[in-house]
């Protein structure tokens, strides 16, 4: 008897141990990220109610906890947006983010900033984009930028996360300031544009909106379009909270006030936020070896001549 009780814990144990190994190797070797300064902390945290109005897709946006956090959508009917109150100049903007569950294949949560609406031909964007997996945790997260109607040429960067974003809120980051364009994930910087001059001329410069936004990208998300959206798994449901919006707020004549107590009109463009700090860069590095998968500076398939801020120093 005590031999077989044996037996049986030690199978189970080998099966736990199997279990574990096949979910690692599903989903890659989970690494812990170094402890990094939270810029986070340094602005306040504003409801949805005082900071976005609807995008589109009204009836798929539930406002939650007394206008604290927000639900947008994505079903057979439609997607939905939230779109800024306010447009910015440069500024620190984030939103935290629970995506979806399960099959999530062809689903796109994006925030970003643009200005298409009023700059069609030459307009600016700055992109957090989440792609959906025909996995079911395997969200990717992909970031990009277009300056001056630059559209037809792709800037994107393509990372596996390091976390579960099903599970819990986690914040995404744009830093955006006349020195550099900075993405963070949980304070974490994954991707830095250097405003130099190989980029100039297709930096974004001109006031933006933020926005919020859930979609069917079945015909590019997944693979290249290889696994669309599956609205059996449908409601696709994105939760938002943890709102900062801390820039230059445009006001008429291209002039724009302040909303922090910095003595600049752009609240990050102090010494702080000029450069990553050495921490910052070990975040930035450690993101980088061990979690992007694809750069676009890096697909010579794609581009005979990259793009001159490829091989600039």
């Amino acid at each position: 008897m005590e031999f077989f009780l044996h037996d049986r814990k030690f199978i189970l144990s080998a099966f736990l141990i199997l279990c574990m190994i096949i979910v690692v190797s599903c989903r890659g070797p989970v690494y812990k990220p170094p402890e990094i300064e939270k810029l986070t902390d340094h602005f306040s945290r504003l409801s949805v109610n005082q900071s976005y109005n609807v995008f589109y897709g009204g009836s798929n946006i539930h406002i939650t906890n007394n206008g604290s956090s927000a639900e947008i959508i994505l079903d057979k009917s439609s997607g939905s947006g939230l779109i800024s109150k306010e447009k910015y100049y440069y500024g620190f903007f984030n939103a935290a983010l629970k995506l979806p569950a399960h099959f999530t294949s062809g689903v796109v949560v994006a925030f970003y900033m643009s200005n298409s609406d009023v700059f069609p031909h030459n307009h600016d964007e700055i992109d957090f984009e989440l792609l959906g997996h025909e996995k079911r945790r395997d969200w990717v997260l992909q970031t990009n930028l277009y300056g001056n109607g630059s559209v037809h040429t792709g800037r994107e960067e393509k990372f596996y996360l390091w976390f579960d974003p099903t599970l819990d809120f986690h914040d995404y980051t744009i830093l955006w300031n006349n020195h550099h364009i900075v993405f963070l994930v949980d304070n974490v910087p994954v991707r830095e544009v250097v405003h130099n001059t190989a980029i100039s001329s297709v930096y974004p410069s001109k006031p933006m909106s933020t926005i919020l936004t859930i979609w069917d990208g079945s015909e590019w998300a997944t693979h290249g379009g290889k696994y669309p959206v599956n609205y059996n798994y449908a409601p696709f449901i994105t939760t938002i909270k943890g709102i900062e919006l801390e820039g230059c707020v445009k006001q008429q004549q291209n002039t724009c006030s302040k909303r922090s107590s910095t003595s600049s009109l752009d609240p990050v463009d102090g010494e702080g936020f000029m450069k990553l700090s050495s921490q910052q860069m070990k975040g930035l590095d450690w993101a980088r070896r061990k979690h992007m998968f694809y750069s676009y500076c890096q697909d010579t398939k794609r581009y005979k001549v990259l793009p001159p801020e490829c091989t600039s120093e």
